[in-house]
């Protein structure tokens, strides 16, 4: 079983890639807002859980999420690997999920973490913004904002991953296959 985490910003690429890594690789993808929808949809007592904090507005708790994400590793038990997206994005929740994995006999392999410039980022956004009609996507101060959160947030978890050597960075700028053939590079070293 492989496991990868995908990190990016905003823009940088990472629905893109990750559609293309699930159909080479065979990897069952883990969006955790997908998770939390289909928990809430099914009305699992996670799911009933995490809505009772969503609907006040507030973070849905590690423990819940971590419970969601051991639920979808057990219901895949043939998959060949899990292509973590959105998680983690903070250190309790990178050691969180190690000791989740460990439990089921398997780890993170690799982080790989997009490198794409601001200026690109924004590029990017505000055009996808035209068509998606994503309205955070229309706002370069918003854009900014979302940018800046994330490297806030998510360097405490690259740093995390740096000490068991499991980070990778990907020129995140240049051609979609280019990009593409780095991002497997790196996995087929760790495959």
């Amino acid at each position: 079983m492989f496991n990868l985490i995908l990190f990016g910003p905003p823009g940088s690429g990472k629905g893109t890639q990750s559609e293309k890594l699930i159909a080479k690789y065979g990897l069952k993808h883990l969006s955790t807002g997908d998770l939390l929808r289909s928990e809430i949809a099914a009305q699992t007592p996670l799911g009933i859980e995490a809505k009772s904090f969503m609907d006040k507005g507030q973070l849905v708790p590690d423990e819940v999420v971590i419970g969601m994400i051991s639920s979808a590793l057990d219901s895949n038990p043939d998959a060949k690997g899990f292509l973590f997206d959105g998680f983690p994005r903070t250190e309790a929740q990178a050691e969180a999920l190690d000791k989740l994995l460990k439990l089921k006999k398997t780890a993170i392999h690799l982080m790989l973490a997009m490198d794409v410039s601001e200026a690109e980022l924004i590029k990017r956004l505000l055009g996808r913004g035209k068509t998606s009609g994503r309205s955070d996507d229309t706002n370069e101060e918003v854009i900014k904002a979302r940018i800046a959160e994330y490297h806030k947030k998510t360097t405490a978890v690259a740093d995390y991953y740096m000490k068991f050597d499991k980070v990778k960075h990907i020129k995140g700028e240049g051609t979609v296959d280019e990009i593409f053939a780095a991002i497997s590079k790196e996995i087929e070293g760790k495959i």
